[in-house]
């Protein structure tokens, strides 16, 4: 028996480049059409580019209930995404959807993740070495406030600045009734400044866990969700996180009151399970 030829979808994977992996996805650099004649030809340059999300078959899942799961969490997310750029997030426009072939082809954005940009590092890497003693040496947050905006000056911002962009995105989508599901600042990316869009631009990414909701409780959990990831992975920047709020509740206006009281139970609750282990 001859084997089936492969789907146009599967067909412009195989012609990508792999960027990453995950869990749940193998995460790709495409293009849908040839770049234009004035482009490079290195297929790393941003024009004519997508991400593709691939969220390929998980073996230990029987292959009815994966291929479901899969279609529905493919289709969730486009649809996170529509519903943010009709609200006017700024989140990468959607380009393809093969929920079938478990496939999301998004625009792609060039700049850097707020993370790296923050000193973060990548994922798993721990920055900041520690003494014996538990605390830092004299001076090592100091510079490494000072290396954060060393590298946001590519963008013309400071890290002020990031914050209150970080929380006018976060109450707009909020507002929208999307809660993200899994906000860190690995998955928000400032987009480099070029001809065509002389400022820098604060986008959200990665909609793979989110749903909608209009409880305060669940944008609660998402605030909850970023602020522990600062304190976490930005420690020396875990103060710049009120401008965070502080520009999130002038964007929620009147629905930040609910929200903000939930906040606080929230984070009374993680509190209690961190005494209680």
């Amino acid at each position: 028996m001859t084997a089936a030829a492969p789907s146009a979808t599967m067909r412009l994977i195989e012609a990508s480049t792999m960027i990453s992996q995950g869990a749940e996805a193998k995460i790709y650099r495409a293009r849908l059409h040839p770049p234009a004649a004035s482009s490079p030809s290195d297929p790393s340059a941003p024009d004519g580019c997508v991400l593709l999300k691939h969220r390929f078959a998980k073996q230990y899942r029987h292959p009815t209930l994966d291929g479901a799961l899969t279609r529905a969490r493919v289709a969730g997310e486009a649809r996170a995404l529509v519903r943010c750029l009709r609200a006017g997030v700024r989140v990468p426009g959607v380009r393809m959807v093969d929920a079938a072939a478990g496939v999301l082809g998004i625009e792609w954005v060039d700049g850097a993740s707020v993370r790296a940009l923050l000193g973060g590092g990548a994922e798993g890497e721990v920055e900041v070495e520690e003494r014996d003693d538990g605390e830092e040496e004299e001076g090592e947050e100091e510079a490494h406030e000072d290396g954060a905006e060393v590298a946001l000056r590519e963008y013309g911002l400071t890290p002020d600045q990031v914050m209150e962009m970080i929380g006018a995105e976060l109450a707009k989508m909020h507002r929208a009734d999307v809660v993200h599901g899994d906000l860190t600042t690995s998955n928000m990316m400032l987009r480099r400044p070029s001809a065509a869009q002389p400022a820098a631009e604060l986008v959200l990414i990665d909609f793979g866990l989110a749903y909608i909701s209009t409880l305060p409780e669940d944008k609660a959990v998402d605030l909850y969700v970023l602020e522990r990831a600062f304190a976490s992975t930005h420690p020396q920047s875990e103060p710049l996180f009120a401008g965070v709020l502080n520009a999130y509740a002038k964007g929620m206006g009147k629905d930040w009151t609910p929200v903000s009281r939930r906040l606080d139970d929230v984070r009374l609750r993680g509190r209690k399970r961190s005494m209680v282990g």
